[in-house]
């Protein structure tokens, strides 16, 4: 249990230093250390997930970093695409979930190498998206959490920054309140399908890793200015790819 432990500070440490990436290793913690199944993990990263956002979020919105408008753009639509991944997840074998948050796993670690060897977005508000394609972003973005039970700010970052001309010290915090608004529509519908399956998420757990995923982000935003953020996502985006590739072997051997 120790070892689960050490995983749930990691998930907040990498909330602290990158801004995103610790949600995404939720799952896997708790499917391989934990040993719970599938879809509990994902229901269980969704409010793990959630409160370590919020706590983050209520930091960021004392601070005036959280664009209320852009959670709206993103999260009404938001809404209802984390709504539908948690119900089409009743039809999904765990095995096949949790392929596909490999898959997404491989997309996170290619968008921090590229971010990487970059120049960090600037925004142009000038060039905001249609609000269709905000729109359609920000439901995909809760398909997402719903279907896998991430928070997505690996995405929702560059989004907010790129598309919605959110500059660059408030996307962090308008993120982390959108991740809230996704996980907590997520989890709720979520106990349904739990239901449906005979399983219940383990409060005890929750608890636990919420909490040391809160102080490992303390740490990780205390120290994260001393460190070298390339070198930081070079590292992480490295792991993703060795965890990616363990969870879709791991997966595909099962089901096979």
């Amino acid at each position: 249990m120790l070892t689960a432990w050490i995983g749930a500070l990691l998930i907040g440490l990498s909330l602290g230093l990158l801004g995103s990436g610790g949600s995404i290793l939720t799952v896997p913690i708790l499917v391989y250390l934990v040993k719970h199944p599938e879809k509990q993990s994902i229901a269980e990263s969704l409010a793990i997930v959630g409160v370590i956002a919020l706590f983050g979020a209520i930091r960021e919105a004392l601070k005036g970093h959280v664009v209320w408008r852009a959670v709206a753009w993103f999260g009404l639509p938001g809404i209802g695409g984390s709504l539908l991944g948690a119900y089409l997840a009743r039809f999904i074998p765990g095995e096949v979930q949790l392929v596909m948050l490999g898959a997404i796993m491989l997309i996170a670690a290619a968008r921090m190498a590229i971010s990487s060897r970059s120049k960090e977005a600037t925004t142009d508000a000038s060039r905001i998206a249609p609000w269709f394609v905000l729109i359609a972003i920000g439901f995909g973005l809760g398909l997402a959490t719903g279907l896998v039970g991430i928070g997505g700010g690996f995405l929702i970052v560059p989004a907010l920054v790129l598309l919605a001309g959110v500059p660059m010290k408030n996307a962090v915090g308008t993120s982390l309140a959108l991740i809230v608004v996704n996980c907590a529509v997520g989890f709720a519908k979520y106990q349904v399908t739990l239901a449906k399956v005979g399983q219940s998420v383990d409060w005890n757990t929750i608890v636990v890793f919420a909490f040391l995923g809160m102080l490992g982000s303390i740490v990780g935003a205390a120290i994260g200015t001393k460190l070298n953020q390339r070198i930081l996502r070079r590292v992480f985006a490295a792991f993703l790819v060795v965890m990616a590739v363990f969870i879709i072997w791991r997966q595909l051997t099962a089901m096979a």
